[in-house]
């Protein structure tokens, strides 16, 4: 019997010459569940997530109260068009290619400022999704408000270079084509603005995990916003739904999230970083890179609430000279500036880089999507993690049980979770947020609560997290880090919004209280009055008489009360 040829051992050329680079899209196109593609329903989700958190973005930067409309189209049993449409200031056509088939392209990253996109990935991955699943490009259209025509662009992401090519580009009428001559399109109002449509493999299902939730809960965080949606199936068989949820309404058409407010948030300002939030080797690497002439000026320019008599604290700490030139400290050096830094008392950074929602937004946001009987809202006051600024809003629902048949009173309460307005509906078992409500001692507000767990009754909790750099757990930006800061301004919200709660959930229990007392009294002033009679001999007339003075007397009393 012939002898198994042993396998050559590998040596340390032949392995070197196998090593080559590694493209970013190439990596994110193997391990596209980081960014949120790992099934067809929710690759669905997270496109229609990634263009309608661009065009806000966009609209808002550019002062223009922002409409968005979007349609998922079925094109054939497992595949669907998603086209998004804002009124947005458009893209120039010189950028289009880059944002929407280029990884890693954008202006938010290095940017210390609220916005919802920060890494510049979503809409390409998007793209890229579409083209590797159905092979067609990404086809955008987008006209400036000075323009006369609009630019049609279709891309595609060449992944080993994670370059963009263009495989059409004409200029065309202005709305795009395939909304055809629908005369229920809300196209009036889209006078200019980005239409971005891909093509892809996907599953489309109504619930809490669906685009419906999605679109309802941008409604409710950015109240703002008027939204069109509609979904086109080819058959005429309702998606299916969600053991969860309720099968929202089939009807055709367009679904219309009416604006509730009539003005922009306020615009979020950019800031630089502040020293405490900075790390020693990037604190080294700004360094070098700082167009100022000494370290004092480095220390002054480059961070915020960095004064001049601060700067000079600091490099007398350090053993340095405030002349130095920054790009010649050595490492040595560098760690004594780091340690100094960190050893002097500074003030917070500046929050006018945050644009929280409001409590009165809140309240119209919770009021216009969710029927309940009481609404209130917690905004806190700015808070710090590792130097970057944070807000924490808290907003609260209460039906009564059984008015509103999604929310049961012995089911676990609906927690809405939100970064810088965006929905975050996946992963909310690893996210900061629920493990905040979870903490809540909500016995002492009057709710029900397994230990533990999350409260039960009839309730919706909002929570919003607004940061000019929102901790996420993944690239997929589906649920917040488990920072201890983060975790108490949530706790601290939380419980203020349950005092409120727990008062009006007293004030009703004794009013149900008096009025089943007042039933007892009603029920048995006939009898009392019959008595009476019979005691004191009253005629009818006046047995009548007393009868409708108790009543009377009572009804006084209960409106006293």
């Amino acid at each position: 019997m012939a002898k198994k040829k042993m396998a050559r051992a590998e040596t340390a050329e032949s392995m070197g010459a196998r090593q080559r680079d590694i493209s970013v899209s190439e990596f994110f196109l193997k391990n596209r569940h980081l960014l949120g593609f790992d099934s067809p329903r929710k690759a669905l989700l997270t496109t229609v997530k990634e263009a309608v958190d661009n065009s806000l973005d966009a609209c808002e930067e550019a002062g223009i109260l922002p409409s968005i409309s979007v349609e998922l189209r079925q094109v054939s049993e497992s595949r669907y068009r998603v086209h998004v449409t804002d009124n947005g200031p458009g893209v120039v056509r010189s950028q289009v290619p880059k944002i929407f088939a280029k990884l890693l392209y954008g202006s938010k990253f290095h940017r210390l400022r609220m916005s919802r996109g920060q890494q510049g990935i979503g809409i390409s991955a998007a793209g890229m999704y579409g083209q590797l699943t159905t092979g067609n490009a990404t086809r955008i259209w987008s006209k400036t408000k000075n323009q006369k025509q609009a630019h049609c662009i279709a891309v595609q992401l060449d992944t080993k270079a994670n370059k963009p090519v263009i495989l059409e580009d004409v200029e065309v009428d202005w709305l795009p084509t395939f909304y055809g001559e629908d005369p229920d399109v809300p196209m009036d109002q889209f006078r200019h603005g980005t239409c971005v449509s891909i093509e892809m493999e996907a599953a489309y299902v109504r619930g809490r995990l669906s685009v419906d939730e999605f679109l309802k809960q941008c409604a409710i965080v950015n109240p703002h916003v008027q939204l069109h949606y509609r979904v086109v199936l080819r058959s005429k068989e309702p998606a299916p739904t969600d053991d969860q949820s309720q099968l929202l309404s089939t009807e055709p058409g367009w679904t219309v999230f009416a604006r509730a407010v009539k003005s922009l948030p306020p615009p979020s300002a950019e800031i630089k970083p502040h020293p405490h939030g900075v790390e020693l080797g990037l604190l080294m690497q700004m360094l070098k890179d700082t167009p100022a002439r000494t370290l004092k000026q480095a220390l002054t320019s480059d961070f915020s609430r960095v004064s001049d008599k601060v700067a000079h604290y600091i490099c007398d700490t350090a053993g340095l000279s405030p002349k130095a030139r920054p790009a010649r400290i050595a490492h040595q050096e560098s760690e004594a500036l780091f340690k100094a830094i960190n050893a002097v008392k500074l003030m917070r950074p500046p929050t006018d880089c945050l644009s929280p929602i409001g409590e009165e937004q809140i309240l119209a946001g919770l009021q216009k999507e969710i029927a309940a009987d009481f609404y209130t809202a917690v905004t806190r006051s700015p808070a710090v993690y590792r130097g970057n600024p944070f807000q924490v809003e808290v907003g609260l629902a209460y039906a009564k049980p059984g008015e509103n048949k999604e929310l049961g009173a012995d089911d676990p309460i609906r927690v809405l979770r939100f970064a810088n307005r965006v929905p975050l509906l996946y992963m909310g078992g690893g996210c900061a947020i629920t493990k905040a409500v979870s903490g809540v001692n909500w016995k002492a507000y009057g709710l029900a609560q397994p230990r533990g767990a999350l409260p039960q009754g009839p309730m919706v909790v909002m929570v919003h997290m607004a940061s000019v750099w929102v901790p996420f757990t993944s690239e997929s930006k589906e649920a917040i880090a488990h920072y201890q800061e983060i975790i108490r301004e949530l706790t601290f919200a939380l419980q203020e919004c349950g005092r409120k709660l727990s008062v009006y959930l007293s004030r009703r229990r004794r009013a149900a209280e008096a009025e089943r007392k007042r039933g007892y009294i009603e029920k048995y002033i006939p009898h009392l009055a019959l008595g009476l009679r019979e005691v004191l001999q009253f005629s009818e007339s006046e047995q009548e008489h007393v009868e409708h003075q108790l009543k009377d007397m009572l009804e006084r009393t209960h409106l006293q009360v």
